[in-house]
């Protein structure tokens, strides 16, 4: 519980510390499919469920990242990635560039970070009241299957 709470107040100072600063951020996001099915992730500082991801460490590039994250986050070793998209999102007082990339081939132990509340994996065409908007429009692409990259805003 005491963990819970001080997750939901450093990301309240981080939400100040990006409103005083206003600064230009690059993150991953990974679209886990298995079975028909897409992994979410509930964050101990946050309510909705998420594609799981984060951001990019200095000198770590995009695919570094996306794989570090889901080691991290779920305890998964990704297998082959397609680059899905790259998107903006200026919620949050911040720039933020997204790439996300589908993976359909991973394992992994579940073994979760201090980050992550829980997982579960859910249809892709009846995700859970409470996805959040930016992962609901990224699963409904991916079902919607049309070819090449996208890009746009989260």
């Amino acid at each position: 519980m005491i963990m819970r709470w001080l997750a939901r107040w450093r990301y309240k100072l981080a939400n100040v510390w990006w409103w005083l600063t206003r600064p230009v951020t690059v993150g991953v996001r990974l679209i886990p499919v298995h079975g028909g099915r897409v992994l979410l992730v509930k964050h101990t500082y946050q309510d909705s469920w998420y594609l799981p991801g984060g951001m990019v460490e200095r000198g770590e590039t995009l695919e570094e990242a996306v794989r570090r994250e889901a080691a991290e986050e779920l305890g998964a070793t990704l297998g082959a990635l397609r680059l899905f998209g790259v998107y903006t999102n200026f919620y949050q007082y911040k720039s933020d560039h997204v790439a996300v990339f589908v993976c359909e081939d991973f394992t992994m132990t579940g073994e979760t970070d201090g980050e992550i509340e829980r997982f579960d994996f859910f249809a892709l065409d009846a995700l859970p009241l409470g996805t959040s908007p930016g992962s609901r429009r990224r699963v409904r692409e991916y079902l919607e299957g049309a070819g090449g990259a996208r890009f746009g805003r989260w």
